[in-house]
C-alpha cells in the first residue's frame, strides 16, 4: 500500500477528510488545483474525482473545456495508480488517448479503471480505461491513459 492510498484510508471516513485529502492531493501535485477536483472513491484499480463545473474551466461556449475533462481523469488515474501499484514500483504517464463524445455542460464524474492482472507479471505498460460522465450519465469523454511501470 502506498502512502497517498494509506492516507486516503484514514481520512476518507473522517468529518471533511476527503476534502482535506483532496486539498493535499492537489499540494503535491499542484497542477490539478486548476479544476478543484473532489474525490469521491480511491481503491485499487479504480479511483473516482469529480470535476465541478465553474467559470473558470469553461471553454467558450460555456461547457467544460477539454482539457479540463482531461485534467481531472489524469487525477482519477493518478489516484488509482498509488491505490494499485505494488510498492516495489513505480510509475509516470507515457500517453493519453481521449475521445470527445459529447458536451461536458455539467459537473464531470472523472472515472479510471484498470484491471488487477495489469499491475502483475513484471508488465511495463499498464493501460487505465477513463471516462467522464455528465450528472445525467452520458458519457462526454472517454479514453485510455498508458502508464510506463518500473521496479524503483
Amino acid at each position: 500500500m502506498t502512502d497517498v492510498y494509506a492516507l486516503y484510508r484514514r481520512l476518507e471516513r473522517r468529518p471533511l477528510g476527503r476534502w482535506v485529502f483532496a486539498r493535499a492531493f492537489t499540494t503535491a501535485a499542484p497542477y490539478f488545483r486548476t479544476v478543484r477536483p473532489r474525490v469521491v472513491a480511491v481503491e485499487p484499480n479504480r479511483a473516482v474525482v469529480v470535476v465541478p463545473k465553474r467559470r473558470r474551466v469553461h471553454n467558450h461556449i460555456r461547457t467544460v473545456h477539454a482539457i479540463a475533462a482531461c485534467n481531472g481523469l489524469e487525477a482519477a488515474m493518478g489516484l488509482l495508480a498509488e491505490a494499485s501499484i505494488p510498492a516495489t514500483h513505480r510509475w509516470i504517464p507515457k500517453g493519453m488517448e481521449v475521445r470527445y463524445v459529447a458536451k461536458s455542460t455539467t459537473d464531470l464524474t472523472c472515472t479510471a479503471q484498470t484491471d488487477p492482472e495489469a499491475w502483475q507479471d513484471g508488465r511495463t505498460d499498464v493501460p487505465v480505461r477513463v471516462t467522464a460522465t455528465r450528472t445525467d450519465g452520458t458519457v462526454t469523454v472517454e479514453g485510455v491513459i498508458h502508464l510506463h511501470v518500473t521496479l524503483r
